[in-house]
């Protein structure tokens, strides 16, 4: 978080934006002689009713539209009337209906503005917690799903007996110990994120090295940047779920990650035979839960700081993602 969202996020610096704001306003207006001394006199006069219509008339105003009323305007009447009152002994000058009219015109204003700030900050709050939830959710379900597929692999190899299996536990015991202690943040390291995939592609490699040709390179320097944590898995995995699916001697996963200036550059090709898939329903996993997860992963942590192109061939399924850092 920068320094200018920390600021926006502080509220003392929100209200005394808004108070500053309406100083200048009062000063430009006021006509009198000392408006400087005037202006802070009426800030102290429009205070207690706006902060006590946004702390107990609002959320009266938000269960009950009719109640919310009458007290907005009881709150408005009342401390027009002793705003009135004070400036008339201040200035030692008799009532006129004229000065409370005006008065309680500006404090209307007052209790607008400061109204609709705080529903719209409110709104803004209730859906940064709704976006965190969300997040934490779809991280959380995301872990079991690639917990789920690795297990079938290692069943797999138990069942055949494999001489694969220590090995191929040991690279696990990696990928669980990143997924589960260090997967907490909203960002990782970038270099442990790439660690990772190359893990899992490792994992991969043990298995299906006899009929599968798998190749991952990076370019670039990793050092300084920063990624959702499992966000890129999901493409890898589903790219070994393609190939191993085929039934062509020379099936393939090649892996691209590519660093330029602050930009990620994740490319996923993959052999895949559609019959094959259409007969293990296989398209319909591929558009589940993780596909799904990170595609909205996406959208919610990168809005408009992502593409992601998924193309899809009778032989062959390709995914070109590109991310702002």
């Amino acid at each position: 978080m920068s320094k200018l969202d920390r600021w926006v996020d502080y509220k003392f610096a929100q209200n005394l934006f808004v108070w500053v704001f309406i100083y200048v306003i009062l000063l430009t207006t006021i006509q009198t002689g000392s408006r400087l001394l005037t202006a802070l006199f009426a800030i102290a006069l429009l205070a207690p009713p706006v902060y006590l219509n946004n702390l107990y008339v609002l959320p009266i105003l938000r269960r009950s539209l009719a109640k919310g009323a009458v007290l907005f305007i009881l709150n408005l009447l009342v401390f027009t009337s002793i705003s009135v009152a004070l400036l008339n002994w201040a200035i030692d000058v008799s009532y006129r209906a004229e000065r409370f009219l005006n008065f309680a015109g500006i404090l209307l204003l007052a209790l607008l503005f400061a109204t609709a700030l705080k529903l719209a900050r409110d709104s803004f709050a209730r859906r940064q917690e709704e976006k965190l939830a969300e997040l934490k959710l779809l991280k959380e379900q995301l872990n079991p799903h690639f917990l789920f597929n690795t297990l079938n692999n290692l069943y797999g190899l138990s069942v055949a007996k494999s001489e694969k299996l220590p090995s191929l536990m040991l690279k696990l015991s990696d990928l669980l110990r990143y997924s589960l202690y260090e997967t907490k943040e909203d960002l990782v390291p970038l270099e442990k994120e790439v660690a990772y995939l190359e893990n899992y592609v490792a994992l991969e490699k043990i298995r299906l090295e006899e009929h599968t040709k798998i190749e991952f390179r990076k370019e670039g320097n990793l050092e300084g940047f920063a990624i959702a944590p499992m966000l890129l898995i999901v493409f890898v995995e589903n790219a070994f779920k393609h190939s191993g699916t085929t039934n062509y001697k020379n099936n393939f996963v090649n892996i691209t990650l590519k660093i330029q200036e602050n930009h990620l550059f994740f490319k996923c090709f993959n052999s895949q035979d559609l019959k094959d898939i259409k007969e293990m329903d296989f398209k319909t996993q591929m558009n589940g839960l993780g596909l799904k997860n990170v595609k909205k992963r996406l959208h919610l942590i990168y809005p408009q700081k992502h593409q992601l192109q998924i193309t899809e061939e009778q032989n062959s399924y390709l995914v070109d993602l590109t991310v702002e850092l």
